[in-house]
């Protein structure tokens, strides 16, 4: 019966293979990816990386249950595969990258380096921009540009950790002495701060590197293993990258990024000056920031494991690590390229920000605007409401063209005592484009079935299952949550709202700009008559 069976696939198989290859490389999937994927399916029926690849090449066909397996995690029905349509294109469009539209640098003369050494100094002092406000943006544009795609540091934390996962703090302990690193020990509690706004917030030093090799470690972090082989693991990286040249950040908990010191002076700074020193501390800090990621999440043992685990933000309990940590990771390993990550302050400050998806901020000048919109989840959950969900689908116009994304956000509170929110979250219109449907129009539709409800309603049903559908392929758990919530109309600011009655008390009146083609045409007409 078996072999008949398999025969008759045979017959009816023609594109079978291209067929699978194209879907698995649209949605951005390895060949080991779609096995361990058909494994928590079915693991009787699934099949081998190399199996597959024959399957794949047209070397050997699947059973009814292996491709039953397949299809599943496709959402394609099976007949699918078997009709006589060939699949066109193997991969998906190729989607801008970063969170900021690029500008061409033309003409050319005018974007040399002595005139950019002039004006950009000039743009921070006049636009409030501080320096280390400036150095951290060029590391993000360069972080979103590469889509958190560094190898060299990859390779490099593999090296050191052997890809082990979960990697105890024994066992970072033991590498960091290996290493000549020494551990001293020092009892601080958090200080209070004031910022400009007027707004109170504690920060507390939780570790600094001092040459040639001492580590001092504040002892709260001896309750906080996770937090402690963090820091451990960014002076790890600062050995094996920088060879312990002078390291010039503290690992601090509070609402800031790691503050620079300038040597000359010995205290932290706010300039709106660029001074090159610092910014080439400040890049050593991401680098090794991003390699303790790495050691302790090494990609291929964690994309294995989110996919078991359905990328569940608990599962950083089991990890040993923070949830900072993880959902960080999960940008940098996931096979779908287009994430966010977020982690907001009361008041609307964003510490951390990252964009690999293009999606617009809700603030301005990396400081809060006076007008964001509260429907952003990162926003929403800083004050959660009992029973409020953390999974929410949200839908905002980027430039002109509506788009869906979907997150999952929990609040936690750091060493200092802050109270803070963690945001991971996708676009899922490129994860609707890969399976052949219409994002724009989807969006569109749940844009205007949303504002006809005051900006906020339950998704309608035909959309909830194309939703559904890429929830299941992405193997994202808290994508199907947040399809069952509420979808929420949401905007950079909220004096540009698309709701009907809009959020904002005061809406801005709309500005009368300056036309030069309508007042050339009203020129020419009145001279020609």
């Amino acid at each position: 019966m078996a072999a008949k069976t398999t025969h008759s696939l045979k017959r009816k198989a023609h594109f079978l293979g291209v067929k699978i290859r194209n879907l698995r490389k649209r949605n951005n999937l390895t060949m080991e990816d779609l096995s361990v994927r058909c494994v928590q399916i079915d693991p009787d029926a699934a099949p081998s990386v190399s199996y597959l690849s024959m399957i794949e090449n047209g070397k050997r066909f699947p059973s009814e249950k292996m491709l039953a397996c397949i299809a599943r995690v496709f959402q394609k029905d099976r007949e699918w595969f078997l009709d006589e349509t060939r699949e066109e294109t193997a991969a998906p469009a190729r989607h801008k990258r970063g969170g900021i539209r690029g500008v061409p640098l033309e003409p050319d003369f005018l974007f040399e380096k002595k005139h950019l050494q002039i004006a950009i100094p000039e743009m921070l002092s006049q636009t409030g921009t501080t320096g280390q406000q400036f150095t951290h943006l060029l590391i993000r544009a360069h972080q979103e540009y590469h889509q958190n795609h560094f190898p060299d540091l990859e390779k490099a934390a593999d090296d050191v950790g052997g890809k082990q996962l979960p990697l105890s703090l024994e066992a970072v302990m033991d590498i960091a002495e290996r290493l000549g690193l020494e551990l001293r020990w020092f009892k601080r509690k958090p200080d209070r701060t004031v910022d400009d706004a007027g707004l109170n917030f504690r920060t507390l030093v939780r570790s600094f590197f001092e040459p040639p090799g001492i580590v001092y470690v504040n002892e709260v972090l001896k309750q906080h293993p996770a937090r402690l082989k963090f820091d451990l693991a960014t002076y790890i990286g600062h050995c094996v990258l920088h060879g312990k040249d002078s390291l010039k950040t503290i690992n601090a908990a509070g609402r800031g990024p790691a503050e620079v010191i300038r040597e000359n002076r010995g205290d932290f700074v706010e300039s709106m000056s660029l001074d090159s020193e610092e910014i080439l501390h400040a890049w050593r800090a991401f680098e090794c920031s991003f390699f303790a990621g790495a050691l302790l999440c090494p990609r291929a043992p964690l994309r294995q494991f989110l996919n078991r685990k359905a990328y569940a933000i608990s599962a950083a309990e089991t990890l040993g690590v923070s949830q900072s940590v993880l959902m960080r990771r999960m940008t940098a390993v996931s096979a779908y390229p287009h994430w966010h990550y977020f982690d907001a302050f009361p008041g609307g400050i964003l510490k951390a920000v990252y964009r690999g998806n293009g999606i617009p901020l809700p603030f301005g000048n990396m400081r809060l605007v006076q007008d964001p919109c509260d429907h952003w989840a990162v926003f929403r959950m800083l004050n959660p409401e009992r029973g409020q969900s953390s999974a929410q689908v949200s839908i905002m116009y980027n430039g002109d063209e509506p788009r869906v994304y979907s997150c999952e956000s929990t609040q936690v509170r750091d060493l200092a005592g802050n109270s803070h929110v963690l945001c991971a979250g996708v676009d899922l219109n490129p994860a609707l484009e890969a399976q052949g449907k219409n994002a724009p129009d989807i969006a569109q539709a749940l844009m205007d079935h949303c504002r006809a409800r005051r900006g906020s309603a339950l998704i309608p049903k035909s959309i909830k299952t194309d939703l559904r559908s890429v929830a299941r392929i992405l193997n994202i758990e808290w994508v199907e949550r947040g399809i069952e919530q509420e979808a929420k109309i949401i905007c950079p600011r909220s004096s540009a709202c698309p709701r009907k009655p809009q959020c904002a008390k005061r809406a801005r009146p709309a500005s009368e700009k300056f036309d030069m083609r309508k007042v050339r045409r009203q020129i020419m007409q009145e001279c020609e008559a």
